[in-house]
């Protein structure tokens, strides 16, 4: 009985053995992989015209943003910059509408890419943040998956009441994985 329970121990042993080290190699080495290929903060500048007021028209909207520290997994892009013109439908109550769209970012190494992403906006504490989700689809990172977070401030009432706001300047952070 006793040789018979040591085969079976043998037995055991030797198929934990062989499933332990069959799953390691399996595993290959562990690598810890980047939280982000690339993460840039910067500043955008957006100008409204005619400037923006409670009554809903159509407005001209220049946007220009500027990434001035980036960090690239590949330690390549330092900066990046932006700049877009379209005609968007708003007043003061009605800028958190989503949109979709296509952004064209220039990076300091003179590539491109080209996101198409969706948005939307909320209105947090006298801020407008502006989240913008989608994917690379021409140029340097392409397929990758690409988050954009701006930070502007909140229209002020009395120039909502009055001239209109014409412009605003804040804080952004993209993050492509």
């Amino acid at each position: 009985m006793s040789v018979m329970r040591s085969r079976a121990r043998s037995a055991v042993l030797a198929t934990v053995v062989t499933v332990l080290c069959t799953g390691a190699l399996a595993a290959g080495p562990a690598r810890a992989e980047p939280l982000a290929l690339l993460q840039c903060q910067g500043t955008e500048s957006v100008a409204y015209s005619p400037g923006i007021t409670f009554q809903p028209q159509d407005v001209d909207v220049t946007t220009d943003g500027r990434l001035g520290s980036c960090v690239d997994g590949a330690g390549q892009v330092t900066s990046g910059a932006y700049e877009e013109r379209f005609t968007l439908h708003a007043g003061c109550n009605d800028l958190l509408g989503g949109f979709q769209g296509a952004r064209t970012f220039t990076w300091s190494t003179g590539d491109t890419s080209v996101i198409e992403a969706e948005g939307s906006s909320t209105a947090i504490a006298g801020q407008v943040v502006t989240t913008l989700t989608g994917t690379v689809v021409q140029g340097r990172y392409q397929g990758r998956s690409a988050t954009q977070v701006i930070v502007l401030p909140q229209p002020a009432l009395l120039l909502c009441l009055s001239t209109g706001v014409t412009g605003a300047t804040g804080t952004t952070t993209l993050t492509i994985v």
